[in-house]
């Protein structure tokens, strides 16, 4: 299955615009990290590398809803970090959802019970927990025991409570397809969660494990495997087909890391979610002063393992509104 419909239909509409402004580059969703403290040392993250100075900052509401405003994507996905480390993480959730953008919260899920009070349901706003496995695997992905079995009570608090929630998984080297199939069984059809998203792990630079990153032909192979005899049409995946298909190797595209930029307290990272080439002030310098012809696989060597969604999910989303029957094949799952 693919992204839902409602969101599939905004999507669709905001992209139509583009295509009649003639716009050539334009954000499809902001991420946004308003802080970079978390409460947990994950292996492979490297955002609490940085210097006490920044770990102690947050993003006033107002630069976070300006940062939104000022490049116009219709989805913002609020990162770090830990989101929920933020004290006023809720009013800029509100003053987003208030513009009518569609929200999804970032969290390891640990501070969530805590939290949840603070938040309201909404039919644009989902609660996007990290799950990187089943219990062994998880904990051991973020260094510390007990932390899947947290996660998953507090998923099922906050469905009691009447929230969407989705949840976001990494695969790395050490997974093999039984392990994909594992976890994303459980994750639909016990926990059954709205949604799932899935990415192949990317070795960003400061993290603490730089071994196990999966290059292209193992995911290819890792995903080509788990997708079969039909299990991925049963999976509620927050994807394309297309990018589904690009994980498994049917069709190749371009990064177009433009369309998912990175906001963050150090301003608009250069060029992407994944990569720390310098800030600069605006979204429109990031469009304007960046040479996307040097990035991606071939053409930066740091980039040459990467089929992350960050780079190409918006790839295949702007391939599937080009054609009529990848847009049908979207529309019915």
């Amino acid at each position: 299955m693919s992204m839902p419909l409602r969101q599939s239909i905004r999507l669709g509409g905001y992209l139509m615009k583009q295509k009649l402004r003639r716009r050539e580059k334009f954000p499809i969703l902001l991420e946004l990290e308003p802080l970079y403290a978390c409460n947990l040392k994950c292996a492979g993250c490297g955002k609490i590398q940085q210097t006490h100075d920044w770990l102690k900052q947050r993003m006033p509401v107002e630069q976070a809803v300006a940062a939104v405003e000022e490049c116009g994507a219709p989805m913002v996905s609020i990162a770090g970090g830990e989101p929920l480390m933020h004290k006023e993480i809720d009013e800029i959730v509100r003053q987003l959802l208030a513009r009518n953008k569609i929200v999804f919260l970032c969290t390891n899920a640990v501070l969530l019970p805590k939290h949840l009070h603070k938040f309201a349901p909404h039919k644009n706003f989902a609660w996007m927990v990290h799950i990187d496995g089943l219990r062994e695997r998880h904990d051991q992905s973020v260094c510390k025991d007990g932390v899947f079995d947290e996660a998953v009570a507090a998923i099922k608090q906050a469905q009691a409570a009447g929230f969407r929630v989705m949840t976001n998984t990494t695969f790395f080297d050490t997974d093999s397809p039984q392990d994909v199939i594992d976890v994303l069984d459980y994750l639909n059809d016990d926990l059954k969660v709205d949604n799932m998203q899935i990415s192949p792990g990317f070795a960003y630079e400061k993290a603490p494990d730089q071994e196990h990153w999966l290059g292209p032909e193992e995911t290819r192979q890792l995903f080509r495997k788990a997708f079969g005899d039909g299990r991925r049409k049963k999976w509620r995946l927050n994807h394309s087909p297309l990018f589904l298909d690009f994980l498994e190797g049917k069709v190749d595209f371009d990064c177009t890391a433009w369309a998912i930029p990175l906001y963050s307290l150090k301003g608009w990272q250069r060029p992407c979610y994944l990569m720390d080439d310098g800030y600069v002030a605006t979204y429109q310098q990031l469009l304007d002063e960046t040479d996307w012809s040097t990035y991606g696989r071939g053409k930066d060597p740091r980039c040459a393992n990467c089929m992350a969604h960050c780079g190409y999910e918006p790839t295949a989303v702007v391939a599937t509104l080009g054609s009529l029957r990848e847009s049908i094949r979207a529309a019915m799952g």
